[in-house]
């Protein structure tokens, strides 16, 4: 049995049209760590907070361990929550902040203070008890937050976007952080981000939302190397796209508007329908650059001119706009881009010649 389990479950506000969470079915593991990951708007923050119980759903169930929780209020569910403000109380001080939940619950002073002193030195801030919040850094703010989420030993720890207000260093060194807490504690993480670097960073599994329902559930990996659709797959990393058909004599062929053929892996929930139009998607580390096709030696090529040529430290971003498809009013769509390492860029290019793009079947996938 799962530990959490959503059934079923419709959010609906008033006044809106549509469900903000639309016939949410999700079962979340035990000692997991579980990313809720989506556009603003998407559902996921409704999702964490009808498990936090701030909100009521609309229809359906939801169980803590095979029992329903829709009507026990948020201190009796045994859950931890860190908000993307961290709602540190500024006349505390740290240790009264993490003392916190626990003076709520009427725990002795003793165990409350053997609690703190554990919870801070988990986030390694056991030194900094006295401060107040604005005498820490934003980081030291976050893992105050998290100390108080920690210290009385919850089932789950639901955080909503809480790395979203630090800079970029703060935010990464946070997220390793958060992934060694989950792996020493082994506590139930359910974590809200638009972020999908947090996502594949933090996550066992992943849970893309779009208009409050999950396009697709699976491990980081899974996502970015078999995306169900083309919102997971343009949504975790980035993605070049092509309009194509289905080609006559293979399930495995795609035409371009053109005509040209090209060899790809049909996804399973694709509808193999002659007249459909299809979608191919290449992630732009597989593609190769070179000066013609002939050179590159891949089943697949895409020839074009070069747009730009831009230097990103690890790799080169290889700008192109395909010649190969029909121009028209959506031409921005012809764009595509490459990562390319140092060492397998060609020498020699320069803005406004003729490149080719080549890719294997198996790096190409058609929607």
């Amino acid at each position: 049995m799962a530990l959490i389990e959503f059934e079923h479950v419709f959010k609906r506000y008033p006044g809106s049209s549509n469900a903000a969470v639309d016939d949410l079915n999700l079962h979340i593991e035990a000692g997991e760590f579980l990313t809720l990951l989506g556009p603003s708007g998407s559902g996921k923050t409704s999702t964490l907070m009808l498990l936090a119980g701030f909100e009521a759903p609309s229809e359906g169930a939801i169980r803590l361990d095979g029992k329903s929780i829709e009507s026990l209020p948020p201190h009796q569910r045994n859950m931890g929550v860190v908000f993307q403000s961290y709602s540190l109380f500024p006349h505390m001080t740290v240790a009264e902040n993490v003392a916190f939940p626990l003076s709520v619950r009427k725990v002795s002073k003793t165990v409350i203070a053997e609690k703190v002193t554990a919870a801070l030195a988990k986030v390694h801030l056991e030194n900094f008890t006295h401060r107040k919040p604005n005498q820490l850094s934003g980081g030291q703010q976050q893992r105050v937050a998290l100390a108080r989420a920690l210290v009385f030993e919850p089932r789950l720890v639901l955080m909503d976007e809480p790395l979203s207000a630090l800079d970029k260093k703060l935010r990464e060194e946070m997220q390793l952080e958060i992934r060694r807490l989950h792996r020493e504690l082994g506590v139930t993480m359910v974590f809200v981000t638009h972020d999908q670097s947090e996502a594949m960073t933090l996550s066992d599994r992943v849970a893309v939302f779009n208009q409050g329902r999950i396009e697709q559930l699976a491990s980081p990996q899974a996502l970015y190397d078999a995306p169900a659709n083309p919102f997971v797959a343009n949504f975790l990393g980035d993605n070049n796209m092509l309009n194509c058909t289905l080609a006559h004599g293979g399930t495995g062929s795609v035409k371009t508007a053109t005509g040209q053929t090209l060899q790809a892996r049909i996804c399973a929930t694709t509808a193999l329908n002659s007249d459909a139009t299809l979608k191919l998607c290449v992630r732009p580390e597989f593609l190769q650059v070179g000066t013609d096709c002939a050179a590159l030696a891949t089943p697949n090529c895409l020839n074009g001119t070069l747009v730009d040529l831009i230097h990103q430290g690890d790799h080169w971003r290889v700008v192109a706009r395909l010649s190969t498809l029909e121009s028209g009013p959506h031409s921005a769509a012809l764009q595509w881009f490459a990562k390319v390492s140092p060492g397998a860029l060609p020498a020699g290019l320069v803005v406004g010649q003729n490149v080719s793009l080549g890719f294997r079947p198996e790096d190409a996938w058609v929607f």
